[in-house]
């Protein structure tokens, strides 16, 4: 869906700031360079529509070597890149990209071409536990976009990427918090849940680095270090099911005494007294 939705939006980016007679060149007998690259470049995006990527980018290549001094020749190499990226060749993508930008570096479509890197390395995240590349570089380029390009239209979809890398980066730091603290290396540990809090503060996982802070500092015997995160827990989520364990942590018989549902005083106030 990404994909078809990036060469939509590709494609009008490209073609909009060109009037079709740009592509009409006059009637000859013997046909100019202009309208072989005309032609080539057309041929590209019929390829493209058809599903077939590779011709596409021979025909977009094709184009741009017809006519290097053209105008269309850094869209044909923006077009050669994104049918790399169609055909889920994500480093032919990013080389192409990186070659489009030492080529053409004044062209006013690269915003698009570090949207479009931001995407090839996007794809290419596979384990964040093993290998933090395709993550940093995607963010790098993502926040690019947003920083010197906030008003273009992939502006959004960069900085919903970003939010998405946030969330990955936070996963990390939460499977090394768990691995430390399982074999009790608690000062580890606990400086990988403090780095949630601090860098990753609106991600799903900072309900549980609370949570594993109050657990460790309760088992460490420091009660009042321990209580001071279960009240930034409470405090910001009452609900959660990670407030709800970090109760049970202070009160061990909280599975004995829990009243029906509907007769139950809620975990916070429960949990305020406690603290009082």
């Amino acid at each position: 869906m990404y994909k078809f939705l990036t060469l939509l939006i590709l494609i009008i980016f490209i073609n909009s700031s060109c009037s079709k007679k740009d592509l009409n060149t006059p009637k000859l007998e013997k046909a100019s360079i202009d309208e072989q690259m005309t032609k080539s470049y057309n041929e590209g995006l019929e390829a493209l529509n058809s599903g077939d990527p590779f011709v596409a980018a021979n025909k977009f290549s094709e184009a741009e070597i017809l006519y290097p001094q053209s105008i269309w020749a850094p869209r044909s190499a923006l077009m050669t890149a994104y049918s790399y990226y169609e055909a889920s060749l994500y480093q032919d993508t990013i080389d192409e990209l990186n070659r489009y930008l030492k080529t053409y570096p004044f062209h006013d479509r690269k915003n698009y071409a570090y949207y479009l890197m931001g995407l090839s390395y996007y794809e290419q995240i596979v384990d964040e536990k093993k290998d933090l590349n395709p993550i940093i570089k995607s963010k790098e380029y993502f926040q690019l976009v947003t920083k010197d390009y906030p008003n273009s239209e992939f502006a959004v979809d960069a900085e919903y990427k970003l939010e998405l890398i946030q969330e990955i980066l936070a996963s990390k730091e939460m499977y090394l918090g768990r691995y430390y603290a399982e074999r009790e290396k608690w000062i580890p540990a606990i400086n990988r849940f403090k780095l949630i809090l601090e860098k990753y503060d609106t991600t799903i996982f900072v309900e549980e680095a609370l949570h594993r802070l109050v657990e460790i500092h309760y088992k460490l015997g420091l009660e009042a270090e321990s209580k001071k995160y279960a009240q930034l827990l409470g405090y910001n989520y009452g609900s959660s099911v990670w407030y709800e364990k970090t109760y049970k942590i202070f009160n061990k018989n909280y599975n004995k005494i829990k009243k029906p549902k509907k007769e139950k005083t809620s975990i916070l106030e429960k949990f305020k007294s406690l603290l009082d």
